[in-house]
């Protein structure tokens, strides 16, 4: 999943977010210097990646991606679903997506002197340009895209994909509201477990 979902899955505690969003920015040993409630967040999203991954509803969105951006599907899926959050939102949350975003962004800003920087000026990026709120809209969406392909070390197609949504649009927001409730219940469970269990996932 994308970082709309992480950070909507990560409910309210605040350690547990931090550790969610920050994930791939910090990798390996670098993660021991946190807190055990960040580790957790950074437990949590691993797991989340490998339950969305494996899912079969997943896969079938996948398999809806044409070349030549099938190799991205993984990619285009996860941003696919943060689109049909936003656009959707109300189906999951009572509070308004702006609002929401809005509370998020300084939750994390109160807390930007525990981060790396990189991290932090990521995350500073993200609320300065919405790029949350941006899901919801086809531009956003392109915007995202354009940005995940400058990031990627060679030349690609990514940044062109955003016709892919539109393409198939009324069944890849099918398989998101057949995916996500099974998405939510199990980051429940994954919230809920011992840490033992959480702390071994840490690759």
């Amino acid at each position: 999943m994308n970082w709309l979902a992480h950070l909507f899955l990560s409910d309210d505690d605040i350690e547990h977010r931090i550790g969610n969003i920050i994930a791939d920015w910090v990798k390996g040993e670098a993660r021991a210097q946190f807190s055990p409630g960040i580790q957790r967040g950074f437990a949590s999203h691993r797991l989340i990646d490998l339950y969305t991954d494996a899912h079969p509803v997943v896969a079938r969105s996948k398999a809806r991606i044409e070349s030549p951006f099938r190799r991205y599907a993984a990619i285009l899926v996860d941003v696919f679903y943060d689109h049909f959050l936003a656009v959707d939102w109300e189906h999951y949350c009572k509070t308004p997506l702006r609002e929401w975003t809005a509370s998020v962004y300084a939750q994390l800003a109160a807390h930007g002197h525990r981060l790396p920087e990189q991290a932090r000026a990521g995350l500073q990026r993200m609320a300065d340009d919405d790029w949350l709120g941006s899901y919801a809209t086809l531009d956003g969406i392109e915007a995202t895209l354009r940005r995940m392909s400058r990031r990627l070390s060679r030349p690609n197609h990514l940044g062109e994909a955003a016709p892919q949504l539109t393409a198939h649009y009324a069944e890849l927001r099918a398989d998101f509201h057949d995916f996500f409730p099974e998405l939510q219940a199990y980051a429940r469970a994954v919230r809920t477990a011992r840490s033992e269990f959480i702390m071994a996932v840490i690759p």
